[in-house]
């Protein structure tokens, strides 16, 4: 596969990730009222901001936001880039499709951060400037019972349960990247791409059929 097809990939996560946060916007209620029940009552729509990371963690005011916004245009960058290089290395196919993944996920958030404090009008009260100061669109809630874990269980026994983090779908593309690469570690950083030599100087198509064939063989 041509290695811009990968970016492909990453813009379609961003096109659902940034369609799926205006319907929420535009449609729902913040909070608890406007809840949508997806799955019975342990999956649902809720509409929320995060000011932070990913699942609602959060850096210190009042520069914690510009940092972490600068910290994104880092990460998208070398990313970015490091998609371009796996390709020219052979890398397998689905390697290039998880790291497409995360791409699109952290630009997604990317997006949020830098204009919605703009276009939604959404950055938190006090702050020097709307402009990198936007709050994410979080909206997928897991929802599990009330209770206490087991007494038995180590560190956590007979403490309450903590509510999932309301996330999105930028999020969601970033877990399953990284899963995915976790889970096929062997596969994906193997003996054959580990020794693999980056695509020579030759016919590009040649050197596309090549590459193609593969990857292919790789996943």
């Amino acid at each position: 596969m041509k290695y811009w097809k990968y970016y492909l990939v990453a813009l379609l996560v961003i096109a659902i990730d940034q369609l799926s946060k205006w319907a929420v916007h535009t449609y729902m209620q913040p909070g608890m009222p406007g809840e949508v029940p997806v799955f019975g009552d342990w999956f649902k729509l809720h509409y929320t901001l995060n000011p932070g990371m990913a699942f609602g963690f959060e850096l210190p005011p009042p520069y914690g936001k510009v940092v972490l916004t600068v910290f994104r245009i880092v990460a998208v960058t070398g990313i970015s880039y490091y998609i371009y290089r796996l390709w020219k290395e052979r890398a397998p196919q689905g390697l290039l499709i998880c790291i497409a993944l995360i791409l699109g996920g952290a630009i997604g958030n990317l997006i949020d951060s830098i204009f919605y404090g703009i276009i939604y009008d959404n950055a938190p009260f006090g702050v020097p400037t709307p402009w990198l100061h936007g709050q994410v669109i979080d909206m997928l809630f897991v929802d599990f019972p009330d209770g206490f874990f087991p007494i038995s269980w180590p560190l956590v026994g007979g403490k309450v349960i903590p509510d999932f983090p309301i996330f999105n779908i930028a999020d969601s593309s970033i877990f399953i990247g990284v899963a995915l690469i976790l889970l096929n570690q062997t596969r994906f950083y193997g003996h054959q791409y580990q020794e693999a030599k980056p695509i020579a100087a030759e016919d590009p198509e040649a050197a596309q059929a090549r590459h193609d064939a593969e990857a292919t063989a790789a996943s």
